[in-house]
């Protein structure tokens, strides 16, 4: 089969296997955009006068199979195809003959490849923000239930002020409130069609990218020069919204690890979301608390890495784009997948209320006893002083 490039020559098998990498494997997460931008490509085309009726309807029939194939796991990319791009070209060529070469008219598998990350993007940040929205409802379940149940609230790692499972919950359903409203702004910027600006410098023949804008659901079309230049910058600006949720994750798992030791006893699992050891019996360990917590690091490395890989670029398209594929789709599925199970996790969460009452111990009222004293018209810092005595 041809690739796209193709130029009548074989390339070095250890050249191609360097620079194909892992894409082939990859692309299979984007086969059903690629094939729903190639049908609006497709209508353009068809509006434009470069393919009739026929040849469109065979197109998109074609084009139908694929995502269907794709969807079912059974559309397969080999490592000479180099991406999903070039199997799904010769798949119509295959299929529908002449008509599936003129599907590459008036586009480059450059734009190509934006379209399919950006609906793939759009798509996947809409998942995880439905995730996210999931998880503040089931820690606003857990408040409901213990409405009633005290919590210290800690400074410093010591006992500092009385709090309530209600308040600490609060704290994380307000910080997924604008963890959401990141996502969605992240997803405002990348809801502009790519589609139709070719190599970063248009096509030298007519196209209409409104319509293909308005048939793939974008708000807007996006500038041809902007489009490669935006490659990395807005798969890092995704990951980015991501990583604050994350950071709310991280801290959710790292309270709930402390608030489940033997020390504090304050919460538990059923049995059936715990591990065991493999030396001491007595063991439950709470891993999917410390693997929920250590997949913000993942995150974080994989931000770094389309950090690193984007920077000191030139203006339009370079290779190491390529290379921002990988810890993109790394990152959200870390996302996704963590958001998800730390919402089952809060859903079978106890709170143990006698060792949260138990914990509200003398130290916790100090400050409030200060200002019974303010009260009384004592100088704060004398009252401050008076009560700090008693626990010197």
């Amino acid at each position: 089969m041809a690739k796209l490039w193709d130029k009548g020559y074989d390339t070095d098998k250890e050249i191609e296997q360097f620079t194909v990498g892992n894409d082939y494997s990859l692309d299979k997460a984007l086969v059903k955009y690629d094939a729903m931008a190639s049908i609006a490509h497709a209508e353009m085309l068809a509006k434009m006068g470069i393919l009739n009726a026929n040849e469109l309807g065979k197109l998109k029939s074609a084009l139908k199979e694929i995502s269907a194939a794709a969807e079912k796991g059974e559309f397969g990319i080999k490592q000479s195809d180099e991406d999903c791009h070039t199997a799904i070209e010769n798949y119509l060529v295959a299929k529908c003959g002449e008509v599936g070469k003129k599907i590459h008219t008036a586009r480059s598998r450059n734009d190509q490849v934006a379209a399919a990350l950006r609906l793939y993007l759009l798509d996947e940040l809409a998942k995880t923000s439905a995730a996210a929205a999931e998880l503040k409802k089931e820690i606003s379940a857990v408040a409901s239930r213990n409405k009633n149940v005290p919590l210290p609230g800690y400074t410093h790692m010591q006992k500092a002020m009385p709090s309530s499972v209600k308040l600490w919950c609060s704290a994380f359903t307000e910080a997924i409130d604008n963890d959401l409203t990141l996502i969605a702004a992240a997803r405002g910027i990348l809801d502009q069609n790519p589609l139709g600006s070719g190599a970063g410098y248009g096509v030298p023949i007519d196209i209409d990218r409104k319509l293909t804008a308005k048939l793939l659901g974008f708000a807007k079309v996006q500038e041809t020069a902007y489009v490669q230049n935006s490659r990395g910058k807005f798969e890092l600006l995704a990951l980015q919204a991501l990583q604050q949720l994350m950071l709310d994750v991280n801290k959710l798992a790292t309270d709930l690890l402390l608030f489940s030791t033997s020390e504090f006893g304050f919460i538990s699992l059923p049995k059936q979301f715990l591990t065991g050891s493999s030396i001491m019996p007595q063991k439950n360990n709470y891993d999917v608390l410390e693997l929920a917590r250590g997949k913000y690091g993942v995150l974080v490395g994989c931000v770094a890495a389309i950090t690193a890989i984007t920077a000191n670029l030139p203006s339009g398209y370079n290779r190491d784009f390529q290379l921002t594929k990988e810890p993109l789709m790394t990152g959200i599925n870390a996302t996704l997948q963590t958001t998800k199970i730390m919402a089952l996790v809060m859903r079978n969460l106890t709170f143990n209320e006698k060792r949260c009452r138990e914990a509200m111990s003398e130290e916790l009222y100090a400050t409030e006893k200060a200002y019974e004293l303010v009260k009384k018209r004592m100088p704060f810092r004398d009252a401050y002083r008076a009560i700090g005595k008693k626990f010197q």
